[in-house]
């Protein structure tokens, strides 16, 4: 697929041990030609933890993309009626983001990103990495299952023996999956072996 011209709007949430993992897909859409405008949450906005310091991601997501980080929700609301967005991602896409996503919660900058492009009907892809996606968390994953434009970065469990309830995506599947997303269809198959075991 060829990128140039088009736009991705490229958010990311808590999930701080899979933040090294995804810096690479975002570059991946850089490199093929699209605009990234990147999206974060308040978490990785303000919490330094032992995965790296809050100011250092953000300063790789503005090297790698070029552009200004929306941080904020009154940064985030114009993306509805500028129509600026082809796609959005969320990745990660914590159990805390989903849920609210499928909720109808909308306070923060991601999820207020995520409620324009749905305003739109423009896809909004997620990447799931949650500790609970087969627990409490399984009715709100299905719920976006079956909402259109949402579409899934095929995913699977990726602890079950010490984790259990736990699902992650696979990251190296994101652009992929936005490739599908444009076309109005779901990646296959979309639930895999996350892991071989």
């Amino acid at each position: 697929m060829n990128w140039t011209g088009k736009t991705v709007g490229y958010a990311l949430t808590g999930s701080h041990c899979t933040l090294e993992e995804v810096m690479p897909q975002i570059k991946r859409f850089v490199d093929a030609g699209a605009n990234v405008v990147p999206i974060v949450s308040n978490t990785i906005l303000t919490t330094d933890t032992r995965f790296g310091k809050s100011a250092d991601w953000q300063q790789q997501l503005v090297d790698i993309t070029g552009n200004k980080i929306i941080s904020t929700i009154v940064d985030a609301e114009p993306l509805g009626p500028s129509k600026r967005l082809d796609v959005m991602v969320i990745a990660p896409c914590t159990g805390n983001t989903t849920s609210k996503l499928a909720n109808a919660i909308t306070e923060s900058p991601v999820l207020m990103a995520a409620k324009a492009q749905m305003r739109n009907l423009r896809p909004l892809v997620l990447a799931i990495s949650t500790n609970d996606g087969l627990g409490l968390n399984a009715m709100n994953i299905a719920k976006l299952l079956i909402t259109k434009n949402i579409y899934f970065v095929p995913f699977g469990q990726d602890a079950p023996g010490a984790k259990p309830n736990s699902l992650v995506a696979r990251m190296d599947l994101i652009m992929e999956a936005c490739e599908a997303a444009l076309e109005g269809k779901q990646l296959q198959p979309m639930i895999i072996e996350r892991f071989q075991y």
